[in-house]
């Protein structure tokens, strides 16, 4: 990499080396930088093109970042976001601000600690009730927020992303890509718990009722529910469809009424259709898409309500990005680099690289908008929760960018201003009174998890991977040792549950697939030697290894972390992971329902015993 194409790089954050998996420098290839910098606009294709890039004048910074009672130089007048004007020097009050053509984002330095609690990690969908149409609703999240609170003493409920995916069959299955993370999923609604139900004629609910898919498949049939509930709410929704929607909803609404039609990405649509500006939707069927936002706002408010004795409450998921042809890439195009797809760098479990086919925001669009398509998101994600969780934080730092035309491991890292994304994180969390999560786990630098401590956000830990990677042999760590600040639990939705762990069905599943170039005996002796490992903590730890799976949640009852967490699936002992990483429909990912109703759930002694351990545990 020659001096001058490294420093355009850096002077656009796009790194030439980093360091890979093993702690070990991995240089980019010269092509591959080149380009990336071509789809932030920078034009680096010949020695010529880098100085006269090296050379342009650089613009000052479209967005400015203070912490509450930081002073702002002067002279000048700041346009405060309330209606104000504050005149320069001051210290701006936190919000976002304009100065000239400048944003200025005032955020506070640490959010409050969140109470000490237990709880869910719900696979929604999963979670089905004798009231669901085929599947986990909204009206069962209430459900299981009251008698969770009430019956076990849990205090925080985390969901799976229930984030709207396109309206057409098939049904995306995996809710970290949707197509938009600023509105909700209509898949989850409970028909019957409308007003529109509830006022309907006798023969209305009748034709209603009749639509009901089955509620006991082996898997969940996304197609069935979705196509028996959107005929049961076209039969309810009120004559007239409502106001004509404005707004990022109209936007939505449009998108969702013209997918119906031309299919669920835009970059497919014809032409006129793939421009915002020159669409033509049916008004009918933007208003139907647009009152089913409102119903979906209704029933998530009414679950938050239902959570109100929770000492936490309920924390939703935010997925790392979009579907690249779906309705936020459709209205907010210009914030996106689209051509380009995120992922991961090679490491120990995916030698070749990871691919997630989602478009990436570019750093300097964000800037230029103040980080409004940012802020957009984490606030339509907290208007109806207590938390957030960030599924991989570390790209509010960096993202592992895959040019057009090359295969992941031929990618590199673009960072973002790391500042000015907390800084929103944290503002809209504050006003929201909510509680931050950031996924960290995997090969993340350290100043990721050291940034979300210091702004009061918690970071994640889990039993499988808390090691000692200093000392030879990477011995576990015991969870006494365990940071506070922290969103702790045995495993999580990409990994075996405790009972598939100690089974090893993780091993057995991935061998039956072929994902072992080797053969598996090699995976069932590192599967044998971890589990021999965890029962050594155990007793270390002096815990009964008599139940292994209430063994389990037992130490991690002694963690000091702030939240305790555990899924469904692991106290019933289901040896089946909702999703396996490196499968699409090889592995019935996010399709699995939980062994059994909600009722059986919360009567079945196996999920009391183990509420009651972790409820229990030290400092609770």
């Amino acid at each position: 990499m020659d001096d001058e194409l490294a420093a355009l790089a850096e002077a656009h954050g796009v790194a030439t080396h980093y360091e890979d998996a093993e702690q070990r420098r991995a240089d980019v290839d010269r092509d591959v930088v080149v380009a990336v910098l071509a789809q932030l606009g920078v034009d680096a294709s010949t020695p010529e093109a880098v100085r006269r890039a090296l050379t342009a004048p650089r613009p000052e910074p479209a967005t400015v970042v203070l912490t509450a009672g930081d002073t702002l130089d002067g002279p000048g007048e700041l346009a405060l976001e309330d209606g104000r004007v504050l005149p320069l020097p001051a210290a701006p009050p936190p919000g976002y601000h304009r100065l000239g053509d400048r944003t200025v984002i005032v955020a506070p330095a640490r959010l409050a600690p969140p109470t000490r609690s237990w709880g869910w990690m719900l696979q929604l969908y999963a979670m089905r009730s004798d009231e669901s149409w085929g599947m986990g609703d909204y009206a069962d999240l209430a459900t299981i927020a009251r008698r969770s609170a009430a019956e076990l003493g849990a205090g925080v409920l985390l969901v799976n992303p229930v984030q709207a995916v396109a309206p057409t069959t098939p049904v995306e299955r995996s809710p970290y890509s949707p197509s938009s993370r600023r509105f909700a999923n209509p898949l989850y609604l409970r028909v019957e718990d409308t007003d529109e139900y509830r006022s309907a004629d006798p023969a209305t609910r009748r034709a209603v009722d009749a639509l009901r898919p089955d509620n006991d498949t082996e898997l969940i049939d996304y197609d069935a529910v979705w196509q028996a509930k959107k005929a049961a709410l076209e039969l309810l929704r009120p004559a007239g469809g409502g106001a004509e929607p404005v707004g990022e909803l109209r936007d939505f609404a449009r998108f969702c009424a013209l997918a119906e039609e031309h299919g669920p990405d835009w970059r497919e649509w014809p032409e006129a259709q793939r421009d915002p500006a020159t669409a033509t939707a049916d008004p009918d069927r933007v208003a139907f898409h647009a009152w089913l936002q409102e119903l979906c706002e209704q029933q998530l408010s009414r679950a938050r309500d239902a959570a109100r004795d929770m000492p936490v409450g309920i924390v939703h998921d935010l997925p790392v990005g979009v579907h690249p042809g779906g309705a936020d890439t459709w209205a907010v195009r210009d914030a996106f680099a689209p051509d380009v797809r995120v992922g991961a760098p090679p490491d120990a479990f995916s030698r070749l690289g990871q691919d997630w086919g989602l478009p990436p925001w570019r750093p300097d669009k964000l800037a230029e908008q103040g980080y409004e398509p940012l802020r957009a998101v984490i606030r339509n994600v907290l208007k109806h929760a207590d938390g957030i969780r960030v599924d991989h934080v570390a790209g509010l730092w960096r993202l592992w960018w895959i040019p057009p035309g090359e295969p992941a491991a031929r990618g590199t890292y673009v960072r973002y201003d790391e500042d000015a994304m907390l800084a929103v994180l944290t503002l809209e969390a504050d006003r929201a009174g909510a509680v931050v999560v950031g996924e960290d786990l995997g090969t993340v630098e350290p100043v990721v998890t050291e940034r979300l401590h210091e702004h009061g956000m918690l970071s994640s830990a889990v039993l499988w991977f808390q090691r000692d990677y200093r000392v030879p042999g990477h011995p576990l760590v015991p969870p006494a040792d365990w940071t506070v600040s922290a969103m702790a639990s045995i495993s999580t939705h990409d990994l075996p549950t405790v009972a598939g762990f100690l089974t090893a069905e993780h091993v057995r599943v991935r061998a039956e697939l072929g994902q072992f170039a080797s053969g598996p005996d090699g995976e069932y002796d590192a599967a044998e030697r971890e589990r021999r490992e965890l029962v050594g903590l155990l007793d270390k730890e002096g815990v009964p290894a008599d139940d292994l799976v209430t063994a389990f949640h037992v130490l991690l009852a002694k963690a000091p972390s702030l939240l305790l967490l555990t899924s469904p699936q692991d106290a019933l002992g289901e040896t089946r992971q909702p999703n396996l990483p490196g499968t699409v429909d090889q592995y019935p990912n996010w399709r699995i329902p939980l062994p059994v109703r909600l009722p059986a759930l919360f009567a079945d002694e196996r999920v009391r015993r183990i509420a009651t351990a972790l409820a229990g545990g030290r400092g609770r």
